[in-house]
């Protein structure tokens, strides 16, 4: 299946960049490309891509606006909704997610990982950049003093010492490619281990998986 996308940034090199990355992928296809926010809601309205790729910072609406009007609550049929901005604020995601993105990246995110992005979004999954990914999961870890917490269930079956490596990786930000080259492993394999730990764990991705490793304390130093 080919995936249709939409690209809206209001700087042409942006989104010539972008285009010339994505667009080397057999899968990939981009339909549109808008260079303001009603722009690209207009054209998503009428083109329905599979993913619509949108910058924060655009005139006329800025990008998580226009999220909410593709995408937010209350919206029939939403559209998936990646959020590719350069500007790496709490705020920002909390609110893209909240407006219904289902992916948030910062602009200088390697080629692969956009590309990794584009097909969760297409499949309805979220990705968020593993730097903002680290940064918001980590107050989720204990801290010396605090009252302990009602414990989690434990995994349907232990994780094994290689499991526990991906998924300390995986909480520290790391891409599937950057996991393989860690652990002298192939892509496969991270593959292999990462659908293991979700069973195990009865999450659904790898933003749940990092949740999952910072609460539960297993995020030591790398």
């Amino acid at each position: 299946m080919t995936i249709r996308l939409l690209l809206a940034d209001d700087q042409d090199m942006i989104r010539t960049a972008f285009r010339m990355i994505l667009t080397t992928q057999p899968d990939i296809e981009v339909v549109a490309e808008a260079a303001d926010g009603e722009a690209a809601v207009d054209q998503a309205r009428r083109l329905r891509p599979d993913v619509c790729l949108l910058d924060i910072r655009m005139p006329k609406l800025d990008g998580l606006e226009a999220t909410r009007l593709l995408a937010g609550p209350g919206v029939r049929n939403p559209l998936n909704v990646l959020i590719v901005t350069t500007f790496d604020l709490d705020e920002y995601v909390y609110r893209a997610l909240r407006n219904g993105a289902c992916g948030f990246l910062l602009k200088d995110t390697s080629p692969n990982l956009l590309v990794e992005a584009v097909r969760a979004a297409a499949a309805g999954t979220s990705l968020i950049s593993p730097a903002v990914t680290v940064r918001l999961l980590s107050h989720l870890a204990p801290r010396r003093g605090d009252e302990p917490e009602t414990p989690e269930a434990p995994p349907t079956e232990p994780l094994t010492e290689r499991e526990l490596a991906v998924v300390r990786l995986v909480a520290h930000g790391n891409t599937n490619d950057e996991i393989a080259g860690r652990l002298f492993v192939t892509l496969s394999t991270v593959k292999t281990h990462l659908a293991n730990v979700q069973r195990k764990l009865a999450v659904r991705n790898r933003v749940e998986i990092a949740a999952w490793a910072w609460r539960n304390d297993v995020c030591s130093p790398l």
